[in-house]
């Protein structure tokens, strides 16, 4: 079903094939299938290799029933037997560097902790690895990291064997194999023996580093987040240019930085806080102010412009406690937009009631709401103004 180069030689860059055969899988998705291909399909959690046919953009490979398939961008010519492609080095190698670094920090963890890895992911951005512990210090990461790093300086050679079930009992595998015929060990000397279909370097050292980043409990595991090789340089670049900006924000020095933000942080909240208290100094007298507006009136009512339904709340139960009778109705209404909100309320719960007023007038706007016979509100469509909405309220209360 075709000859798998990636596995002869993991630093082909390009080479030339014969078609097999064409064909379309379950989805009608057509692919094409080759004699011999540098191009790893996905699966141990190394994603596939990307890269052209024919100049054609290769979209994706899987083996499917023992063939490896190409999903190519466009169709090839039909006349087409042989074909030259070229794989994306740069994201072969990256796939390289993660998955053997991934190795490496597992490893680490296994042979230090006794904490095996049950779930890896290769993502396009970061590698997440599962740790059979339900929790993590801080200081058993660090020292999984060094370890993990000490062995990429070492520049210790990897080697690839392939071996029966027999055989393999041999190694001190860190987790069993699920294949039991034709094993590929990938294989750190004192250090690593694992059963991979994965695509590694020549030696440890072109991992370059590794960087633990941060990790969280999943159920009873732990989800640990990581970069390798030319992603940790990414991640301290990116990680650099918002530091920069930053201390030209806060105008703080890097080592001050957490600092800084804290005493940023106290001082929002300090605002808020007194933004708050000014805002409800402010419906006070708003609240007042209607009130006087409406002196021998039995109801207060007004319309306002974007103002959310919890300030409708607020005000209108300023409005039913500063009233020296105890028997005023307060109706308020607000257009938002495209939509009408309304509070109803009144100090008591007898006569009338506030709920039957308000789902009254909901039913104009296709709106909900709920509440109480002294306090009720909702909101609906603005299917008629404000001024309108007010009206009928009015209406209401004075029907009643």
């Amino acid at each position: 079903m075709g000859k798998k180069l990636f596995y002869q030689d993991p630093y082909i860059k390009s080479f030339t094939a014969h078609i097999v055969t064409k064909g379309k899988d379950e989805k009608g998705n057509d692919y094409v299938v080759l004699d011999q291909t540098a191009f790893y399909p996905t699966g141990g959690g190394q994603p596939y290799d990307s890269g052209t046919i024919e100049n054609i953009n290769v979209l994706n490979v899987e083996e499917v029933e023992g063939e490896i398939r190409h999903y190519l961008e466009s169709d090839l010519d039909d006349s087409t037997s042989s074909v030259e492609a070229i794989i994306d080095w740069e994201r072969r190698f990256d796939h390289m560097q993660q998955h053997t670094g991934q190795h490496i920090l597992s490893a680490a963890f296994d042979n230090l902790f006794n904490y095996k890895t049950v779930g890896f992911h290769l993502g396009n951005e970061i590698l997440t690895i599962d740790l059979d512990t339900e929790s993590l210090t801080e200081t058993e990461a660090e020292k999984a990291e060094q370890l993990a790093n000490q062995i990429v300086l070492e520049n210790v050679l990897i080697e690839v064997k392939w071996v029966t079930e027999e055989e393999a009992a041999n190694y001190p595998l860190r987790k069993e194999t699920k294949v039991k015929e034709d094993i590929r060990l990938v294989i750190i000397s004192d250090f690593d023996y694992n059963g991979c279909g994965g695509t590694h370097p020549k030696a440890t050292g072109e991992v370059q580093a590794i960087k633990i980043l941060d990790w969280e409990k999943q159920k009873k595991k732990t989800r640990l987040q990581f970069v390798c090789g030319n992603r940790v340089i990414k991640q301290l670049n990116q990680k650099n240019k918002v530091l920069m900006g930053l201390t030209q924000l806060l105008n703080s020095p890097e080592q001050e930085m957490e600092k800084s933000v804290v005493r940023l942080l106290e001082k929002v909240k300090s605002t808020e806080k007194e933004l708050e208290q000014t805002g409800e100094k402010i419906l006070y007298y708003e609240a007042r102010s209607l009130l006087n507006s409406s002196m021998g009136k039995s109801v207060v009512s007004e319309v306002f412009q974007n103002r959310s339904v919890q300030e409708l709340q607020k005000l209108a139960r300023i409005i039913i406690n500063e009233d020296d009778n105890d028997n005023v109705i307060c109706l308020l209404v607000s257009q938002n937009e495209s939509r009408l909100q309304l509070v109803c309320a009144k100090a008591s719960s007898d006569g009338i009631s506030m709920k039957k007023i308000a789902a009254n007038a909901l039913t104009m706007i296709n709106g909900k709401g709920g509440g109480s016979d002294s306090f009720a509100q909702g909101g609906g469509e603005a299917l008629v103004s404000a001024d309108q909405m007010l009206q009928h309220l009015l209406e209401l209360v004075q029907g009643e």
